[in-house]
């Protein structure tokens, strides 16, 4: 079923720029825009962690603007993005939603209808980073906060903090979402799914937001130290991740993007550079996590989002567009199912004007 005439809502990119903004990547960035060396050289220099995660570092190595984005949709229908936080480094978070909010979105590039910025419910200055961050765009819509840790020291970490979702500070801060209408964007990995479950129970009146369907690392293969490493532990780690899903999403205030499933820290093998993963690959491999989101979820609290850049180096955004709608109506799902995942909620939940 073409998705030529929906307008497509794409709830989960990333614009970045680590020429002229403070990224984690910036430093690496303006080395090998200063010295001519193989981006390569970036790929095995860095950790091995790293490496896994992100796949190729191509794209972090230059800046991803709206113009960037428009070329890789390739004339698809998207008239709207969702901006997600990413990796800025600066010491005033609410910079990255103002800068965000500065960029030649409209016209020829999609609208921007939403942003989620960085904050974190522990931090003593919480309240006033919020602000700041509404004083920076109306159209900030709530926070990520970075709570990703694995228990395989060999995936990378976004925090040092093992269960950050369970800490008395953070769930003291984070009644402040419910105070000024925001929602939590919540991304980490598929075992500490039980803490975002907790969470929705403790503030059913704050949105959550499940990025990724809480990335299952390894579910395709090794990575880290002991992750992925053979069939047996990857169906473990989905028996373990499918449980845990079904639980959260017994939560109203829950719903999940069916987004990032082509990032590199599941297991994914990487193509060469400038080719992608064949669309039946990826739709095979991913089908029984989408299958089983879209059984918990129903297609009422789904969202498609692209992650790009960050899939980039697996696929592309008009086949992940096409493995997403040929699994919705391979699973049953008619033209309404897939107006609701690739449009209709997330103007509800972003609350974007149509």
């Amino acid at each position: 079923m073409a998705l030529s005439d929906i307008r497509m809502v794409d709830a989960h990119i990333h614009q970045w720029d680590p020429f002229a903004t403070p990224r984690e990547f910036s430093a690496v960035a303006k080395v090998f825009r200063a010295v001519p060396l193989p981006i390569d050289v970036a790929k095995w220099l860095a950790p091995r962690k790293d490496r896994e995660f992100v796949g190729d570092p191509s794209a972090y190595a230059d800046e991803y603007l709206p113009a960037n984005y428009r070329a890789d949709a390739a004339g698809l229908p998207v008239e709207t993005i969702v901006h997600i936080e990413v990796a800025w480094t600066g010491p005033d978070k609410s910079e990255e939603t103002a800068w965000v909010a500065g960029l030649p979105f409209g016209g020829d590039n999609p609208d921007l209808g939403a942003i989620i910025g960085n904050a974190d419910p522990a931090a003593p200055d919480f309240a006033e980073l919020l602000d700041a961050h509404a004083a920076a765009s109306p159209l900030l819509r709530g926070i990520r906060a970075h709570v990703a840790h694995h228990p395989d020291s060999g995936v990378r970490p976004y925090t040092k903090i093992e269960s950050a979702l369970t800490t008395k500070e953070f769930l003291n801060g984070f009644a402040l979402l419910a105070e000024r209408g925001l929602t939590f964007e919540a991304w980490l990995y598929s075992h500490a799914l039980p803490d975002v479950t907790a969470l929705a129970q403790r503030y059913p009146e704050v949105p959550i937001v499940l990025d990724h369907l809480a990335t299952p690392a390894g579910i395709f293969g090794p990575i880290g130290k002991h992750t992925g490493t053979n069939p047996s532990q990857r169906r473990e780690l989905f028996v373990r991740w499918r449980d845990d899903l079904t639980a959260l999403a017994e939560n109203a205030n829950v719903v999940a993007k069916v987004s990032g499933l082509m990032m590199p820290v599941l297991g994914h093998p990487v193509p060469r550079r400038g080719t992608s993963t064949p669309v039946p690959v990826l739709l095979d491999r991913i089908r029984p996590l989408f299958d089983h989101a879209y059984d918990v979820f129903g297609p009422d609290r789904l969202l498609w989002g692209s992650n790009f850049p960050v899939d980039k180096p697996i696929t592309t955004i008009p086949d992940g567009v096409e493995i997403i709608s040929t699994a919705i109506t391979e699973h049953g799902g008619g033209r309404n199912e897939l107006e609701q995942i690739f449009r209709t909620n997330a103007q509800r939940i972003y609350r974007i004007e149509s």
